[in-house]
């Protein structure tokens, strides 16, 4: 069982590859509340620990449909209902005039969507992580590649995933405060 105050464990790899094995059989063994920290980009990493699904698109393709109905129906509302001209003996419902605004309104809100629902889904703003802690974890920007496990995660025991993560040649394995 997890203790009062634990965050979890961290594994520290010294090669990409060991970390990349490391949570493919961290994912295998039923972990599913973990995270990866490298200095590179690591390929597959990310399906690797199980991240699979991306709700921004999503988010974004709302934004972008809410915008351009906003940006049209202000368009007809301002053109028909509140300020009708009438210039040359055109109608005041003119859509083909409508498109610029609807265009543009829909590109604004789907980016504004895109950044607030990256910051949002990221868990920004997060000024401290509790593997701030572990001394170590600065060559996480260097040279050094770490597998955490939550103490939140089902399987979590702290001394079976000691065990477990002791056994993917990890160089060290530190436990987390929170």
């Amino acid at each position: 069982m997890a203790k009062q105050g634990i965050h979890g464990l961290l594994a520290e790899f010294a090669d990409p590859h060991d970390l990349l094995d490391a949570a493919r059989k961290a994912y295998a063994a039923g972990y599913r509340r973990m995270d990866a920290f490298s200095p590179v980009p690591i390929h597959g990493l990310a399906d690797a620990i199980g991240f699979r699904r991306n709700f921004v698109a999503p988010i974004v393709l709302l934004g972008g449909i809410i915008g351009g109905l906003l940006g049209f129906g202000y368009c007809y509302w301002v053109s028909v209902i509140e300020y009708p001209l009438n210039v040359g003996g055109r109608p005041d419902y003119s859509w083909p005039s409508f498109i610029p605004i609807t265009f543009e309104s829909a590109v604004l809100l789907a980016a504004l969507s895109a950044v607030v629902g990256m910051i949002a889904l990221n868990g920004l703003p997060r000024p401290h992580h509790p593997v701030f802690n572990v001394s170590s974890f600065e060559g996480a920007t260097r040279d050094r590649f770490f597998l955490a496990i939550e103490a939140a995660d089902p399987l979590y025991d702290s001394d079976k995933t000691r065990e477990f993560l002791e056994g993917l040649q990890s160089v060290e394995v530190t436990e987390v405060a929170q």
